[in-house]
């Protein structure tokens, strides 16, 4: 499975590819790497994302998971840029419990790309967070993104 890494501010960052399309994005430096066309684009997109010029990614994802988790992965793909919605919000668009929502959320293959961070509890707080570095990194990511945070 072709993978490259490279740093970013959130730390160094690994992605994979397979078919032609991006399943996973891990935290971590890789002791091997290629530089495949579509793994070289999602690093430069992801560089213009933490630079600031990149509001969403054009880029051909396929993360594996169940069909729920797909469904919710897929909902996280349209909240906006800058933007957040809460648990309850997306659990009750999708028709499922917020618990069920937060687990698909923390499973997610493919973050920052698939933008987990933009799902905060209820009452504004932070919730969870799966990557490195955890709550940090959420809050860093919505800075980012010029999400006003308490």
């Amino acid at each position: 499975m072709p993978q490259l890494a490279f740093a970013t501010p959130i730390g160094p960052l690994a992605l994979f590819e397979q078919d032609g399309a991006i399943v996973a994005l891990d935290w971590g430096f890789l002791p091997e790497n290629d530089e495949t066309p579509l793994l070289l684009q999602a690093r430069q997109q992801l560089e213009e994302y933490f630079a600031g010029s990149r509001k969403s990614f054009d880029l051909k994802l396929a993360p594996h998971g169940t069909a729920f988790q797909a469904k919710v992965w897929q909902a996280l793909q349209h909240i906006p840029y800058g933007a957040t919605r809460s648990y309850g919000e997306l659990a009750a668009e999708l028709g499922t419990a917020a618990r069920a929502l937060g687990g698909a959320c923390g499973r997610n293959p493919i973050p920052v790309i698939i933008p987990c961070h933009r799902v905060l509890a209820t009452n504004g707080a932070m919730g969870g967070y799966s990557g490195i570095d955890g709550i940090e990194t959420k809050e860093f990511l919505l800075r980012l993104e010029g999400v006003a945070l308490p």
